[in-house]
Formats: structure tokens, C-alpha cells, sequence
């Protein structure tokens, strides 16, 4: 049997986008659920873009989402380096091989020249390729062209006439004219071999068995597939997974609010509601089950449930998702994800105490059931923060003008002060005592104490406000209502 070995190979050009997430965790999944291994490694070919800062983003998000590799960048392995401008020396000998074999040439032309050339083709309705203008030069040629200074690239020489074919694993049998493709770079004239020729180099070297990534890579795989066959290498699978969409159908971008893995996680998404998202874009499981752990995603992957066509993202479904894990994680973690937010609205100081601690615990664990992310919290919460409480126009504030309302506070709020403690069992219990001496029951009865502590009409149960305020705030709140009603 074969040894499955994949990779993800990200540029560090910026953050790691949601759709680059994707493809690292199909390639994870396809090789764990395999007994393969999965490798990272660094396409850093552009040196005006690339940066080390944004390859440990990069790094630091997929382990946020539970995605480790077995072999590549931060963890060695026995066919590194893993960054492309560190094997630079393994490229030259294949650059040789290919000039030496005349299937590849040096090529003078400007930047203008090109852009010139492309243009002509464009008015002609031609595809506007490379038209081999160095193909043929002479040494006597070449010479001349490089006493003026001008610095060559390489290009790969395209056969003519060629079906290239592709079996690729989710599309199926993908062809492409040879003629279309045109003589195209590898080496750029700095000497920096181009993404198209130092992959196809990596992926053999490493043994990658497979090549799983985004559609908008299949218009690269024929010059791949042209470049593995003019080295002679033996070529991997590829698996060319569909893009994913807007709600609008139109490609991903800003427009359709966050994109990269990282603002997911600092608006406090927790990383297994966006993993098992991710997996459910583009992928279907065989039942209709939609919350899955990383264990049961990889139990279940497989290319052959992967869609060609392109998946939706529905921020209202990742939403409702993530509020599932949030209802079930652990209460201390929810609460720790959720005291950053609070510090940063101002709602908590920087050092908290033990005791402090406790509180914030109560009042997350009373509001996460009404929160889809954790930075929500901080809109939800005032009533527990706020020293003054505002009363909300219209119901909450009719329910307090009756002439009932004052006696009832009063009675409430002798409850309150007997009490030897004002927690979670005196709240549940303290409506059934006040209704049989006062018999106020009903919306009468709840609503005017709800709005007297919250100032609103609707909220968290009664007993989780009670236990969160405590004894000293609800007096207060209720001797502020009753100079006020």
C-alpha cells in the first residue's frame, strides 16, 4: 500500500486565509484518516511580499485550529529546509538539466516589450501568451542582448500540439491544450525560481503523494504537469477543491466581512466550531450530522465526498454552530476567553480576584446561551456593570407606572435584606413568597422587579440576575426605581 504523504505549502504574504485553512485541514484530515503523514512547508519565492512575520501567523493559526504536521517548517524532518528560498541550491541542478535538454531557454525580453506583445494579441481576440520571441536566439544573439544589460529569466519550452491530461481526484478527467499555455517563466532574473517550478522540485524531493488545494491552483497544474514530465518525476494525485463563495455567489473577499482565521479567533470563536465548519464546506459527511470533532472528521474524510462545486460561507450557520460549542465547553474556559473582551470594553480591571473571578463565571455561565461568538458578551452584559440602570421606552417602561409596582419593590426589597443569602435558590424562590402575600402573580409580578434591576423586559432568567447582582446592587436598584416611579 502507498504511503500517503501530502503537504500545505502557504506563501507568507499575509494572514492565513479562511479558504487557505480549508485546505490545510482537508489535506490533515485526508492523511490522518489514511495512517499518512502531513507536512508544511513555506513558499516564500516572493521576496517583495514575504515576510517572517506572517509565516509565524500563519504558523500560530493552524495550531490554533488543531492542525500539526508531522514533518516541515518549526518541526524539521529528513528532506528539508522547508522554506523555498533556503533550497535555492536544490533547484540549480534541474534548472541545468532543463537548459541542458533545450527545454528550457533564457529569455531577454523587457517588462515593456512583453506588455507590448500582450496587448497586440489581446486586440487580434488572441490568448495572449508568450509567444516565444528567444526561443531560437543564437549564442552570438544572446551576447548582444545581454552587453545592453539585460538580465534574462528562464522559461520552460512548451511542446506544441499536446493534450495534457489530469485526473484529478474531485474533478475527474481535466484536459488542456498545450497550445494554449505558452513558454512560461521559472526562474525569475534575480535568479529566484518562480512557485510553478520550485513546487513541482519540492513535492517529488518530499515524496508528497498526493496534492490537494484550492480550483484557482488547476490553471498552474499543466505546466506542473509539463515540468514533471521533462524531469522525469513521477507525478502525484491532484484534488482540486472548489472555491468558496459569499452568500452572494461572488469569490470570498472582505466584502463579506472577516476572511482570515485569525479575526475568527480574536472575536472569540472557539477553534473546533471553525474546524468543523471548514470541514462542512465543500465536504459532506454520509449522514446528516453537522457537529463533528477533529476525531470524527477524521474517521469519516474522504475525497470522494468532496463537492465540485464551490461552497457557500453562511456566517449565520458558523454562528450557530460556534454557539453549540460555547453552550457545552467548559465554563472556566468560556469565561477566560470572554475577561479579555470585558477588560478591553472597560467592564473589568486588569488584575481581577479570585473573588471577582467567580462573579465573571456566574455571568457568563447565565449569558452564554445568548451569545453566538464570545466578543458579544460585552453587549450583554451592562446590566450586571452599570451602576445606574436605564429604563428601555415602551413595555419595560409601563410596566412600572402601576399603582402596585412601589408596594410591590418594597415588599421585594425586605425579602432581599432578610435573606441570609441572596443566590441562585433564593431567586428561584422568592416569586412563589412575594405572590402568596401580595397576590400580584404573573407578568405583574416579574416584569416590574425584571425592569427595576435590568431595565429591560426580556433577559436572562430571574435567579441568574438575582445571584449575579446580589444583596447591596438590587437594593440599590430598587431604591433608585422608587424615587423615580
Amino acid at each position: 500500500m502507498q504511503n500517503i504523504k501530502v503537504r500545505f505549502a502557504p506563501s507568507p504574504t499575509g494572514h492565513l486565509h479562511i479558504g487557505g485553512a480549508r485546505t490545510a485541514l482537508f489535506n490533515y484530515l485526508f492523511a490522518k484518516r489514511n495512517g499518512g503523514s502531513f507536512l508544511v512547508r513555506i513558499e516564500d519565492t516572493d521576496l517583495n511580499r514575504s515576510s517572517y512575520e506572517s509565516e509565524q501567523v500563519i504558523i500560530n493559526d493552524l495550531k490554533w485550529l488543531g492542525i500539526y504536521w508531522d514533518e516541515g517548517v518549526d518541526v524539521g524532518g529528513n528532506h528539508g529546509p522547508y522554506r523555498s528560498t533556503e533550497r535555492i541550491h536544490i533547484y540549480k541542478p534541474y534548472i541545468d538539466q532543463l537548459l541542458k535538454n533545450k527545454d528550457a531557454y533564457y529569455c531577454y525580453c523587457t517588462q515593456e516589450e512583453l506588455e507590448k506583445e500582450r496587448k497586440l494579441l489581446e486586440e487580434k481576440g488572441d490568448n495572449p501568451k508568450y509567444t516565444g520571441t528567444c526561443r531560437d536566439l543564437t549564442e552570438e544573439q544572446r551576447a548582444a542582448l545581454e552587453k545592453e544589460g539585460r538580465k534574462p529569466t528562464i522559461r520552460f519550452k512548451v511542446p506544441e500540439n499536446k493534450v495534457i491530461q489530469i485526473h484529478d481526484k474531485v474533478r475527474g478527467l481535466v484536459e488542456f491544450d498545450s497550445n494554449g499555455v505558452g513558454d512560461f517563466i521559472i526562474v525569475k532574473s534575480d535568479g529566484i525560481p518562480v512557485y510553478n517550478f520550485a513546487v513541482i522540485i519540492d513535492d517529488y524531493l518530499m515524496e508528497i503523494t498526493h496534492v490537494i488545494r484550492a480550483e484557482e491552483h488547476l490553471s498552474n497544474t499543466p505546466r506542473q504537469v509539463l515540468l514533471y514530465d521533462a524531469l522525469g518525476f513521477t507525478k502525484p494525485e491532484f484534488a482540486h477543491v472548489s472555491l468558496i463563495l459569499g452568500p452572494d455567489h461572488t469569490k470570498m473577499s472582505k466584502r463579506h466581512g472577516s476572511t482570515w482565521v485569525e479575526e475568527y479567533r480574536d472575536k472569540g470563536y472557539l477553534s473546533e466550531a471553525v474546524v468543523n465548519f471548514l470541514a462542512l464546506l465543500g465536504w459532506s459527511p454520509e449522514s446528516d450530522e453537522e457537529i463533528f470533532s477533529m476525531e470524527q472528521l477524521i474517521a469519516q474524510f474522504s475525497l470522494e465526498r468532496v463537492s465540485k462545486n464551490p461552497a457557500v460561507f453562511d456566517n449565520a450557520k458558523l454562528n450557530w454552530m460556534n454557539s453549540q460549542y460555547i453552550k457545552t465547553a467548559p465554563i472556566e474556559r468560556i469565561t477566560d476567553l470572554a475577561i479579555p473582551h470585558l477588560k478591553k470594553a472597560g467592564l473589568l480591571e486588569e488584575n481581577i480576584t479570585p473573588d471577582k473571578y467567580e462573579w465573571v463565571k456566574k455571568i457568563v455561565h447565565c449569558m452564554r446561551e445568548r451569545i453566538s461568538f464570545i466578543a458579544e458578551i460585552v453587549d450583554k452584559v451592562g446590566i450586571f456593570f452599570n451602576d445606574q440602570v436605564e429604563i428601555e421606552e415602551g413595555e419595560a417602561l409601563d410596566s412600572i407606572k402601576g399603582e402596585q409596582v412601589p408596594g410591590l419593590l418594597e415588599v421585594f426589597a425586605q425579602k432581599v435584606n432578610e435573606a441570609p443569602e441572596v443566590d441562585e435558590e433564593f431567586g428561584k424562590g422568592i416569586f412563589k413568597i412575594i405572590q402568596k402575600e401580595t397576590g400580584i402573580k404573573g407578568k405583574a409580578l416579574f416584569m416590574p422587579i425584571r425592569v427595576a434591576l435590568t431595565g429591560q423586559p426580556h433577559g436572562p432568567e430571574m435567579y441568574d440576575i438575582i445571584a449575579i447582582l446580589g444583596r447591596d446592587k438590587i437594593i440599590k436598584r430598587i431604591e433608585t426605581i422608587k424615587n423615580n416611579i
